[in-house]
């Protein structure tokens, strides 16, 4: 039964992380979003490994429905197109595949949502500080204690460890997702 105490253990190390969350910050992140939206904009998202699923997660939430039916959001996953990918990292390197991206299809207005637990994923980076040059804002997620000089607006997910940072950072999202339907279904 040892397996089972370490479930139960991981668990509970979970639900604490969840006792941290920044609801202030995250809020800061929803109305960006949501004034970029109300204003023409869209959401860009960025990851690499799990973040590069959540940022298609995110995408697919905001362009079909959360909970509620509601009309399409306009948010993309610069992860997604492997053709893309692969192109501009064998072109550009890796390091520039999301910033080419950025500089194609961002604009003023728009913003960026740069998913990278660690801080300091350079494809990341590279992408958030483009954004910015570009008059994109910039919302950067991490772990607990990474530090995003190059984001606008950073969320810190109440955990260092990578795992209870990136369950917190799915609650964050499906946060957002809930805040944006229920404001989008305010204005119909």
């Amino acid at each position: 039964m040892a397996g089972n105490a370490g479930m139960r253990a991981y668990v509970g190390e979970a639900a604490r992380c969840l006792d941290g969350f920044d609801l202030e910050t995250l809020e800061d992140v929803f109305i960006c979003i949501r004034d970029s939206f109300a204003s023409g904009g869209k959401l860009l998202i960025c990851g690499n490994g799990g973040s590069a699923s959540d940022a298609s997660h995110l995408a697919g939430e905001l362009v079909g429905r959360f909970r509620r039916e509601r009309r399409p959001l306009p948010a993309l996953a610069l992860t997604v197109d492997p053709a893309v990918l692969t192109a501009l990292s064998n072109d550009y390197g890796y390091d520039r595949a999301f910033v080419r991206q950025v500089q194609a299809l961002g604009k003023p207005g728009d913003v960026l949502l740069a998913v990278t637990t660690g801080g300091t994923s350079p494809n990341v980076v590279a992408a958030g500080e483009e954004a910015r040059r570009m008059g994109i804002r910039v919302a950067a997620f991490t772990a607990a204690g990474r530090e995003a000089p190059w984001a606008d607006i950073h969320w810190m997910a109440p955990s260092p460890v990578t795992s209870h940072a990136q369950e917190a950072m799915l609650v964050a999202f499906h946060a957002l997702c809930e805040a944006l339907e229920g404001a989008l279904l305010e204005e119909e």
